[in-house]
C-alpha cells in the first residue's frame, strides 16, 4: 500500500495527497502533519512500534469535498487519489490512481466558491520583445480570456482587475512573476510553476486549438501570434492534466481590446470602494451592493465585471441603457423578468462541472428546474421594445430536448447517492427497473426470514443484519445463546452477541448482491450517460446563461434606478461632465429617504479643474467620489442618480484619497502617496478624470504645500495631461491659483455659523472657503472640552501673531510673487504694525549682492536699533 502511495506523492510531490482507502480518505507523514491542526482533526499513527510507522489522519469520504475546501482556501494544493476497483471483487491490492488536483484556481465544488464572483485562474508568458501575455481561465464556467500587459505594473493591474485566485509561470520565470502578484483580499494568489516547455510558442496555436475543439481561431479575433496564447496552452494542458479529462466546457475565448474599457488601477477600485470597502475588505457599503438586485449567480458574476470594466464604447452603453428604459417604463415586464429569473439557478457551473464529471444528481436536478424557467423568461423579453431586448429574447435557448430527457430520466427526487435505485425515474431503464425490483424482494425476504426466526427461537431480540465483511447475518446476544437452533453456523464471536448465518440466508444473500450489484452498475452507467448528455449541451447551455446573465444585470439595474428615481444619462464623445443634482450612490443608501444634499459638478474645456475647500466633515471627500462614481455609473450603461446628467466618455479615472501605509512594501504613508501622485501624473490623458483628496498631508506643511502646489500646475498646464479634475485640499491657499489659471475654479462646501458652533450644509457652492473649522470638528468627534477650549486658544494666539508672507518663484509665463502662504489675510487678525511694514519695506528695497559685508553690517545694526527704538504701544 505505501508504495502506492510513494508513487502517487511521487507524482504530486507539491500537494497534500488524500488517499483512498475504504470508507476514508488518509493522509501520511508531513502531509498529515500539515492537515490535522487545519481539518482540526486528530493526528495518529500508522503501524505504532514498527519500521513503517507513520503519521497519519484521515477525512470519511462522504463529506471529502468540505476537507478539501477547507485546505484549498489555505493557499495549498490537493491531490485525490481514489480506488479504482471494488474491494470486494479482487483478492490483490486495490489498483489506485490520482483522479484530479484541486488548487485555489481549479475549485469546482459550488460550496467552496463565491457565487458572485468568477474563479480565475491565470497563466502568464513573458514574449522575446518584452511583452506579457496573460491567459485567465475560470474551470467553474468554462471561461476564457487574453490580455495583455506592457510592464510589470500592467501585469499587477491585471491580475487584481481579475482578482485571480492562482497563477500558472514557466520554471525560468516564476521568481520574476512571483515578485509581481499583487494583494488580493489580504492574500497574494498562489504560485504555481511548469514545464517551460508548456510554454513553447511555437506549439502554442496548435495547444489552444485542440484543447479548445475547434479550427481555427478566427471565429475569436484572436491573431495567431497573440501574446498570451503560449499561457493559454500552458493553462488548457496543466488542466487537462490536473482534472485527467479535457475540459469540455472550455470551447470558446475572448480577446481583450486595448481601449475597449475604462482603465481603473487598483488604487481607484480601491479608494472608489467599488467591490470591497476599506474598512473590513467586504462588500457592505459598496457600490456593488448598491447596485445587486440581481436574481442569478451568473448575473451578480457579470455586474460584478461590468463595475469593474466600464465601457468606452458609446453604442453598446446606449443599447444597455435602452433595455433598462424598457424595463423602467413597463413595471409589469420588469416584474415578470425577475419572476422568471428568480428560479433560475448557477446553470453555468452545473454545466461546468457536468463536463468535468463532478455534477451530482441534485445539481442536475437543479439544473432541469431552471431550464424550465427559460421560457417564461424568452416570453416577457419579447413583448419589450428595444431592439437588445429582442436580441436577447433571441438568445435565450429553452434547450427543449434537454429538459424533455431530464424530466423522463431523473426522479423527481433524486437521492444524494448514485448506485441505490433512486437518482434514475422508474420506467426509463427496463433493465434497471428489473434489478430494483430484484434488490427491494430480496429486502424484503430479509425481514420475513427476522420475523420467521424470531417465531422460531423465541428470541424477541433476534437480528438479522448485514456488514462488507460478513454479509447477511443473524445476532443473537449472550443471555440468549442456549436458544440458538443447531442449523445456525457461528460466524463471528462479540463482547455481547453471536454472530451466525443458515443456508437460507447465505442463498438469499448471493440474490440480493447480485441484485443490488447490477442495480448500482446500471444506475451508474445510466446516470453517467446522462451526465454526458448534459456536457454535450454544454456550449448551448452556457450561451443561454450568458444571455440570462445579462438580462439579470440589466433588470437589476432597472430595478434599482425605479425604486430611487435614478435618471438615464447623456453619455457621448463630448470632453464635459455636466450632473446636476447628483447623489453619492452609497452614502445616499445609508441615509433616510430625502436626507442626502444633492450637488452639481461641471467640468469641460474651458473649466478643467475644481479646487474644492471646505470644513474638515463638510462632504468634501463625498463629492468627489459621487463625481467619479456617476462617471463610472454612466459608462457602466447604468441610470445615475441625479437629476440630469451629460458625460463625455472617459478613457481613465484615478482616485487618490486619504493617507496610508505599505509597512510590508517598506513604503510611508508619504510615499505611497507620492507614488499613486506619479501614477497620475504620468499616465493621466486629456480624456481621463482625476479625483485628488489631499496631497501634502503625510510631509511637513511647506514641503506639502509645495508639493500640492505644483501638481496643480501640472494639470492644468501640461498639453499632454490637461485631464478633468477635482482637487480637494486643506492648503487654502492654493484657492488664489485661480486668479492665475484660466481653466481652473473654486468651489466649497457650505456651512452656518452660529457663535462657536457651526452647521454643515453639505452644499458645493461657487468660490474658495477660508477656513476648515477643524477645532469645531474636534469638539463633533468629542475630544475633551479642556483640549478643545486650549486648542482655540493656540489658534487665536497664532492669528494675533499674524502669517509670514512667503513668496514663491512663478513658473513659466506666469506673474511673479503669488503668496503661497499668508496670501490672504487671517479672519480677525490685527494689522501688521508700521514698524514691521517700515522694516520689511526696507529689506525688500535692498539686493543683498550689491552690499560689501561692511555695508551689510552697518544696515543691520540700523535695523535693530531701529526695531529697539519702536514705542510700546507699536509692540
Amino acid at each position: 500500500m505505501f508504495r502506492q502511495w510513494l508513487e502517487a506523492k511521487r507524482q504530486h510531490p507539491e500537494a497534500l495527497l488524500l488517499f483512498r482507502m475504504g470508507d476514508f480518505y488518509e493522509l501520511f507523514f508531513d502531509d498529515a502533519k500539515i492537515a490535522a491542526p487545519i481539518l482540526e482533526i486528530a493526528l495518529t499513527r500508522r503501524g505504532k512500534g514498527t519500521e513503517t510507522e507513520a503519521p497519519m489522519c484521515g477525512v470519511p469520504h462522504h463529506a471529502v469535498d468540505q476537507y478539501v475546501a477547507r485546505l484549498v482556501e489555505r493557499g495549498l494544493k490537493v491531490a485525490i487519489c481514489e480506488q479504482m476497483e471494488d474491494p470486494r471483487k479482487t483478492k490483490k491490492m486495490v489498483r489506485r490512481e490520482v483522479v484530479r488536483v484541486v488548487s485555489p484556481g481549479t475549485v469546482v465544488d459550488p460550496r467552496s466558491l463565491d457565487p458572485t464572483a468568477a474563479n480565475w485562474l491565470a497563466a502568464v508568458h513573458e514574449t522575446a520583445d518584452g511583452r506579457t501575455g496573460i491567459a485567465l481561465v475560470d474551470l467553474s464556467t468554462g471561461s476564457i480570456v487574453l490580455s495583455e500587459a506592457d510592464d510589470a505594473q500592467g501585469l499587477e493591474d491585471v491580475l487584481a482587475r481579475y482578482e485571480v485566485r492562482e497563477v500558472l509561470a514557466a520554471e525560468r520565470a516564476a521568481d520574476r512573476v512571483g515578485a509581481h502578484l499583487p494583494e488580493i483580499g489580504g492574500r497574494q494568489p498562489a504560485l504555481t510553476p511548469l514545464d517551460d516547455d508548456l510554454f513553447h510558442a511555437g506549439l502554442a496555436r496548435e495547444r489552444v486549438l485542440d484543447g479548445l475543439g475547434v479550427a481555427t481561431l478566427s471565429g475569436f479575433g484572436c491573431p495567431d501570434d497573440h501574446p498570451a496564447l503560449p499561457a493559454a496552452a500552458a493553462a488548457l494542458t496543466h488542466l487537462a492534466d490536473t482534472q485527467r479529462v479535457r475540459p469540455a466546457h472550455l470551447d470558446r475565448l475572448r480577446v481583450e481590446q486595448p481601449g475597449r474599457v475604462v482603465t481603473l488601477d487598483r488604487t481607484t477600485r480601491r479608494n472608489l470602494e467599488l467591490v470591497a470597502n476599506l474598512r473590513d475588505g467586504t462588500r457592505r457599503a459598496t457600490l456593488l451592493e448598491v447596485l445587486d438586485r440581481t436574481r442569478t449567480p451568473m448575473g451578480a458574476r457579470l455586474l460584478r465585471g461590468w463595475v469593474l470594466e466600464p465601457l468606452r464604447d458609446t453604442a453598446e452603453i446606449r443599447a444597455r441603457q435602452d433595455v433598462i428604459d424598457d424595463l423602467v417604463q413597463r413595471a409589469d415586464l420588469r416584474a415578470q423578468v425577475r419572476e422568471a429569473l428568480s428560479g433560475i439557478r448557477d446553470v453555468e457551473r452545473i454545466v461546468g462541472r457536468a463536463a468535468l464529471g463532478l455534477v451530482t444528481p441534485a445539481e442536475l436536478a437543479t439544473l432541469r428546474a431552471s431550464l424550465e424557467r427559460l421560457p417564461a423568461l424568452r416570453a416577457a423579453l419579447v413583448d419589450l421594445a428595444s431592439p437588445r431586448s429582442r436580441e436577447l429574447a433571441e438568445a435565450v435557448d429553452t434547450l427543449d430536448e434537454l429538459v424533455a430527457t431530464l424530466r423522463a430520466a431523473l426522479a423527481d427526487e433524486p437521492g444524494s447517492a448514485v448506485g441505490e435505485g433512486r437518482v434514475i425515474r422508474e420506467g426509463w431503464d427496463e433493465a434497471l427497473d428489473e434489478a430494483r425490483r430484484l434488490a427491494r424482494g430480496g429486502r424484503g425476504l430479509i425481514a420475513e426470514i427476522e420475523a420467521r426466526e424470531r417465531a422460531r427461537t423465541g428470541i424477541g431480540s433476534l437480528k438479522v443484519r448485514y456488514n462488507r465483511v460478513f454479509g447477511y447475518f443473524i445476532e443473537v446476544s449472550k443471555a440468549n445463546l442456549a436458544r440458538v437452533p443447531d442449523d445456525y453456523e457461528r460466524r463471528q464471536t462479540l463482547a455481547s452477541a453471536e454472530r451466525y448465518v443458515t443456508p437460507e440466508l447465505r442463498e438469499l444473500e448471493t440474490r440480493i448482491l447480485s441484485a443490488e450489484d447490477r442495480l448500482a452498475e446500471r444506475e451508474r452507467a445510466l446516470f453517467d450517460d446522462l451526465v454526458a448528455q448534459v456536457g454535450a449541451h454544454a456550449s448551448r447551455v452556457k450561451s443561454t446563461a450568458a444571455a440570462v446573465a445579462q438580462v439579470d444585470a440589466l433588470a437589476g439595474l432597472a430595478e434599482r434606478a425605479a425604486v430611487d428615481g435614478w435618471t438615464r444619462p447623456l453619455v457621448d464623445e463630448e470632453d464635459r461632465i455636466e450632473i446636476e443634482d447628483g447623489r453619492h450612490p452609497v452614502v445616499e443608501s445609508l441615509l433616510p429617504a430625502g436626507a442626502f444634499v444633492p450637488n452639481d459638478c461641471r467640468l469641460d474645456p474651458q473649466r478643467r479643474l475644481l479646487i474644492v475647500t471646505g470644513p474638515n466633515m463638510g462632504g468634501k471627500s463625498t463629492y468627489l467620489r459621487q463625481v467619479a462614481l456617476i462617471t463610472i455609473l454612466a459608462q457602466i450603461g447604468a441610470f445615475v442618480p441625479a437629476r440630469a446628467a451629460r458625460i463625455g466618455l472617459v478613457d481613465r479615472v484615478f482616485c487618490r484619497v486619504g493617507a496610508s501605509d505599505n509597512l510590508a512594501g517598506g513604503e510611508s504613508t508619504f510615499m505611497v502617496e507620492m507614488t499613486e501622485t506619479a501614477n497620475i501624473l504620468h499616465n493621466a490623458t486629456p480624456r481621463s478624470l482625476v479625483i485628488l483628496d489631499e496631497i501634502g498631508r503625510g510631509t511637513a506643511t511647506w514641503d506639502g504645500m509645495a508639493l500640492a502646489w505644483s501638481v496643480v500646475e501640472h494639470l492644468h498646464d501640461d498639453p499632454r495631461l490637461s485631464p478633468k479634475a477635482l482637487f480637494a485640499t486643506h492648503y487654502h491657499e492654493l484657492t488664489e491659483l485661480a486668479a492665475e489659471l484660466p481653466r481652473l475654479a473654486n468651489v466649497h462646501i457650505a456651512v452656518r455659523e452660529y457663535g462657536q458652533d457651526v452647521v454643515f450644509l453639505h452644499r458645493v457652492e461657487p468660490g474658495p472657503s477660508d477656513r476648515s473649522y477643524g477645532i469645531h470638528v474636534a469638539r463633533l468627534a468629542g475630544l475633551p472640552d479642556r483640549v478643545v477650549e486650549r486648542a482655540r486658544e493656540i489658534l487665536d494666539d497664532l492669528v494675533r501673531r499674524g502669517a509670514h508672507a512667503v513668496h514663491v518663484e512663478a513658473g513659466a509665463g506666469r506673474s511673479p510673487q503669488l503668496p503661497l502662504f499668508g496670501g490672504t489675510p487671517a479672519p480677525e487678525g490685527p494689522r501688521e504694525d508700521p514698524v514691521a511694514r517700515e522694516l520689511r519695506a526696507r529689506l525688500e528695497s535692498i539686493d543683498p549682492d550689491e552690499l560689501s559685508p561692511r555695508e551689510a553690517h552697518r544696515l543691520l545694526c540700523e535695523l535693530v536699533d531701529r526695531l529697539r527704538r519702536r514705542p510700546e504701544t507699536d509692540s
